[in-house]
């Protein structure tokens, strides 16, 4: 699957707001640099589930990673794009 960075955003945004409904606004305004649990607030359950719908939507595994390696949107985004190459 091979996606734009700025595509990839749009996917994750709607699973962020998927994972969370009343964050909507949030989420719809949001950038790169914003940070999963600061910004979000999700929780590590929030985050769960947040990483098994990115599996799900792009076909890709996490694999040997923490979930510190994903501080912000960004990150997320870094590593998808690594994975559909």
């Amino acid at each position: 699957m091979q996606l734009t960075r700025s595509e990839i955003v749009e996917e994750l945004k709607k699973i962020l707001i998927t994972s969370d409904e009343k964050n909507r606004a949030l989420v719809e305004r949001c950038t790169e640099d914003w940070e999963l649990t600061t910004d979000f607030g999700f929780t590590s359950i929030g985050i769960l589930y947040i990483v098994i719908a990115v599996e799900e939507t792009f076909g890709i595994r996490f694999e040997n990673v923490s979930m510190s390696d994903f501080r912000t949107l960004g990150n997320v985004v870094d590593y998808i794009e690594e994975k559909l190459q």
